[in-house]
């Protein structure tokens, strides 16, 4: 199975749908969003990929009652799935991870910094950096292919 995953959109339409757009085109089955969406009206081109969405909220999300109105699977981080056989821990702030009650954990999603990462291992580490790119002028998201389990980093443009 292969999932995209963002974070730090912070309300950049235009990096949104081309994320969406790239990681559909890549394959991806599910999207998971490592928080700050910041508004609803983002959520709702995020919620244009053609799969299921999940995602946590983040320090930025100013509307929370609203984009809980328009997504089912968003939630207060950090927040475990199981998908594609993984155990995944998605977070936005990296140190949420330590604080984490989840055990046998396949693979760590986070965000927050806006610097993209990805550490191999047991966990797999997943930063996608900022899909937004307004701090560093760089827009980047990831793909995760959970035979391995293994992730790249892609270029949104």
């Amino acid at each position: 199975m292969k999932i995209g995953i963002m974070s730090d959109t912070h309300d950049n339409l235009p990096r949104i749908r081309s994320a969406v757009a790239m990681l559909s085109g890549e394959g991806a089955q599910v999207l998971i969003h490592a928080g700050d969406i910041v508004a609803p009206f983002s959520v709702k081109e995020i919620m244009k990929f053609p799969g299921e969405v999940f995602g946590v909220f983040g320090n930025n999300d100013g509307e929370i009652a609203g984009i809980k109105k328009i997504w089912k699977h968003i939630f207060f981080g950090p927040y475990l799935l199981e998908l594609g056989g993984l155990r995944i821990v998605v977070c936005h702030d990296p140190f949420d991870i330590e604080r984490a009650p989840y055990e046998n954990v396949d693979v760590h999603i986070y965000g927050h910094n806006h610097e993209p990462e990805i550490r191999q291992g047991h966990p797999l580490v997943v930063n996608p950096g900022e899909c937004g790119g307004w701090l560093s002028g760089r827009s980047t998201c990831a793909l995760l292919d959970t035979d391995g389990p293994t992730a790249r980093l892609m270029e949104v443009r």
